[in-house]
Order: structure tokens, then C-alpha cells, then sequence
């Protein structure tokens, strides 16, 4: 199986650019990756909430949205399968969640755990997280998928000896990474699985750097540069 880890530039708010943020790179990658992963919460982006749930509900996607079923239709066009995060809503529940769809189906929909993602002091029950984990089958392998702060409040939860896709939003500055947080993140992720890639996305406001990351036993195997806009392929 042939993976790109995808690190392109969102913008909160803009659903649509997002879209195509996300036709683009699978237009690029036709015939070359089975399966494109993106970071958490891409398709509206990671800051696209102000905690006010009658704006929120209005951010926030069903599964039988018109961006899922359009992502869905994708899936089928390029020939790819497809991971990535969104704001999730479920009747009136919201959560931040990553979605697989292979075949033009939904494969899996992980909700997560951890409640970093939003300004808890802020939310009311609105604003949940997920209660589930546990791998999916895809291509003939055993996946888990963990979002953000999953892996550092609940790493024994997310155990395998297979593969684990970690998709992140993170904004350290390029030389907080160089200097300390690339080799933290990288034996964190060692304390659940051996072979971990994570992605995480670019974005102007705020800042962030992006990066993605194939982690092996605790190190660094592969990543690709901060700042530009990349895809890294990994063969599983």
C-alpha cells in the first residue's frame, strides 16, 4: 500500500478552498498513492470554531453532507482512498473527526477522544468527543487512527503492532520542531505503535509550519520540509 501524507495549506472558514485543496492532491497523485491522509480538521480548518453553537452548527458537516458525498465521488474518480479531518456534526452533537472513505464508501469515522481540540471552558454539551477506538481494514491492512492530543492523554488506548495514522494541527515555530518537539513527538507516538505517520497542515493565520512524518521505533524515518506545500510517500 502506497500512502502520501498530505501537507497542504487550509484556511479557516473556507470549506470550499479546502475542497479544493484536497481535489488538487488527488488530481496529482492518480496512479501514484493508494490512499491520501490529510491533517485534523482540514476541510473547515482547525480554527474555523468561535464556540458559539448556532454559528458552529453552520461550520460543522453531516456525513450526508454535499463535501462528503462530493469526497465520496472523488474516491471513485481518481482511484485513491482518502483520509481526513473535519467538524464533524451528528444531530446536535459536534466533534472533531477523521473520515476514510475508499470505493466512494465510508469505511470509518473516528471521533476523538481527547478534549484539546476545543476551548472546553467555553462549550457547553454541544461540543463532545468520541468514545470509541480501534482499527479499520483497508487494502488488506490493520489501521488506528488517533487525532492530536489522543496520543498524548491516552496513548494506551491506541496500542497496536500495526500501522497508526496520526493526524495533527500543530503550530510550533520551524526551530520549537528542529530543536525538541519533532524528537518528542516521535518517542510519544512510539509508546503506541512502532510505525506512526503523521500529517499535519499549513496555515497563514495562525501560523503554522505543516510537516509530515513517518516515525520508526521511536525516530524519525522520513519527513518533508516545513514551510511548502508537500505530499511524502510511504510504501507499507
Amino acid at each position: 500500500m502506497r500512502l502520501g501524507l498530505v501537507s497542504y495549506l487550509f484556511e479557516n472558514r473556507n470549506t470550499a478552498f479546502n475542497m479544493s485543496q484536497i481535489g488538487k492532491a488527488m488530481e496529482r497523485m492518480k496512479g501514484k498513492a493508494d490512499l491520501l491522509c490529510f491533517g485534523e480538521a482540514f476541510l473547515q480548518g482547525f480554527d474555523s470554531l468561535c464556540w458559539d453553537y448556532e454559528a458552529d452548527r453552520e461550520i460543522a458537516v453531516e456525513l450526508s453532507s454535499k463535501e462528503i458525498s462530493q469526497l465520496r465521488r472523488w474516491t471513485l474518480q481518481y482511484g485513491m482512498s482518502l483520509i481526513t479531518g473535519y467538524i464533524e456534526k451528528a444531530e446536535d452533537k459536534l466533534y472533531s473527526s477523521c473520515i476514510v472513505i475508499s470505493d466512494g464508501e465510508i469505511v470509518h469515522n473516528y471521533r476523538r477522544i481527547s478534549k484539546g481540540w476545543k476551548e472546553y471552558s467555553k462549550t457547553d454539551s454541544h461540543y463532545c468527543e468520541g468514545t470509541e477506538t480501534g482499527p479499520f481494514e483497508l487494502y488488506g491492512k490493520s489501521i488506528t487512527i488517533a487525532l492530536c492530543g489522543d496520543l498524548w492523554d491516552y496513548p494506551e488506548r491506541f496500542t497496536t503492532q500495526h500501522l497508526l495514522i496520526w493526524p495533527v494541527y500543530v503550530d510550533f515555530s520551524v526551530e520549537e520542531w528542529e530543536n525538541n518537539e519533532l524528537d518528542e513527538y516521535a518517542a510519544q507516538a512510539d509508546f503506541a505503535a512502532g510505525n506512526v505517520l503523521m500529517v499535519n497542515s499549513l496555515s497563514s493565520d495562525p501560523v503554522s509550519h505543516g510537516g509530515s512524518f513517518h516515525f520508526r521505533d521511536g525516530q524519525t524515518a522520513a519527513k518533508i520540509p516545513f514551510d511548502h506545500e508537500g505530499i511524502l510517500i510511504v510504501d507499507i
